[in-house]
């Protein structure tokens, strides 16, 4: 029984994989795709709702739909699986060569459907309500900073579903929307409020997190990096799925190849319904390569560094602020790619040692959001 049970879990993430693959293969036989607008207008019924909660997976990247999310999940599955029999294909090691990505994904998941359940009710508002936002925050911060195990994956979801989203909630409804900022403030600001609350909390009542054993690693194969041209690019793509602390190629793969065939199928559909996605695309590996190349001292030095700021934050809120004309997607990535990813670290540096360190990122894309957007407005404009 012993050994089934190690079997079994060994070979859970190949099972998920499958699963989702079917489930994808599922959705294609269907043929047809509601647009963005379709959408939001029919949540009161259960595919809706449901395309909803799925599409809340690739909502950190502006793109906002069931295809991206799921080709995300297939990537970082395969990705998992790789790292795990040592494969030198797997690319960046997933979730930083931890070996937690399973935990990574189950505290983030619980937090995302915990959050539909408290939260959900927003939607009936008629406008659009950071509901993903535990996804790709705390929950997966508590597991990468306290470790593997039940007690703080499920801590991590809880408070993700009780701070994180009530608190982007509160910003984006009362701050954003009155003020006419990018809803990206409100999301990351609420982030980095509940997660400065949590990890409080987490160190005044440590049982919470206490974990009891740590996952397996194999490590990767891979040789000293290069920092070449191969390596440039390969960084880049993984950039796109830095965000739910991913990190890898094949993750991000599947999301980019998800949304390019969403677009494929019904163009208003992803992004919100803008038809802005290829501006938006191109700005955000623009913003990744400039970055990466910029602060390639930074990666060398770090061993890792967050150029993927501005493609989940100042790239998307610009492009769909101001449309999609090269002068706001060479601006928005070019400031975005210099200015966002030093002044994360710098937050960084100043926080305590119990807390995660993407509370400085997400800071950072608040305040760059703020500072950056306006701006590209304002040179777009002018040179219109």
């Amino acid at each position: 029984m012993k050994t089934l049970h190690a079997l079994d879990r060994k070979h859970l993430p190949l099972v998920l994989f499958v699963s989702l693959l079917g489930t994808l293969a599922a959705s294609l036989a269907q043929g047809q795709w509601p647009d963005y607008t379709q959408l939001a207008a029919t949540l009161d019924q259960p595919l809706s709702r449901l395309r909803w909660i799925v599409g809340d997976i690739s909502e950190v990247a502006f793109y906002k739909h069931e295809l991206p999310a799921l080709g995300l999940l297939l990537g970082a599955c395969l990705a998992h699986v790789a790292h795990m029999y040592g494969y030198r294909w797997q690319g960046f090691a997933i979730c930083y060569g931890s070996g937690l990505w399973p935990w990574v994904f189950t505290s983030s998941l619980l937090g995302l459907l915990l959050s539909h359940a408290f939260w959900g009710w927003t939607l009936a508002s008629g406008t659009w309500q950071p509901t993903f936002v535990a996804f790709v925050s705390l929950p997966a911060a508590m597991v990468l900073l306290y470790g593997a195990g039940w007690r703080v994956t499920l801590s991590g979801a809880l408070l993700g579903a009780l701070l994180v989203t009530p608190a982007s909630l509160l910003m984006v409804n009362y701050l954003c929307y009155p003020l006419q900022l990018p809803v990206v403030v409100g999301n990351v600001g609420g982030m980095a409020l509940a997660s400065l609350v949590a990890f409080m909390l987490c160190r005044r009542f440590p049982s919470w997190v206490r974990h009891s054993h740590k996952p397996v690693v194999r490590e990767p194969v891979a040789a000293q990096p290069d920092y070449g041209v191969v390596w440039t690019l390969r960084r880049v793509l993984a950039d796109f799925s830095e965000a739910p602390f991913f990190g890898n190629e094949l993750a991000s793969l599947g999301l980019l190849l998800g949304v390019f065939l969403a677009y494929m199928l019904a163009p208003a559909a992803p992004a919100y319904g803008s038809l802005l996605l290829l501006p938006m695309v191109a700005g955000q590996a623009l913003a990744s390569l400039v970055g990466v190349l910029f602060w390639r001292h930074q990666w060398q030095a770090r061993g890792w560094y967050p150029t993927y700021i501005p493609i989940v934050s100042i790239v998307p809120a610009a492009v769909l602020a101001h449309g999609g004309s090269w002068q706001v997607v060479v601006g928005s990535a070019v400031f975005g790619a210099l200015v966002a990813p030093p002044l994360a670290v710098a937050i960084t540096q100043r926080l305590p040692a119990y807390m995660h360190g993407y509370i400085g990122n997400v800071l950072s894309m608040a305040v760059s959001t703020l500072g950056i957007v306006p701006l590209v407005g304002l040179l777009a404009g002018g040179a219109a």
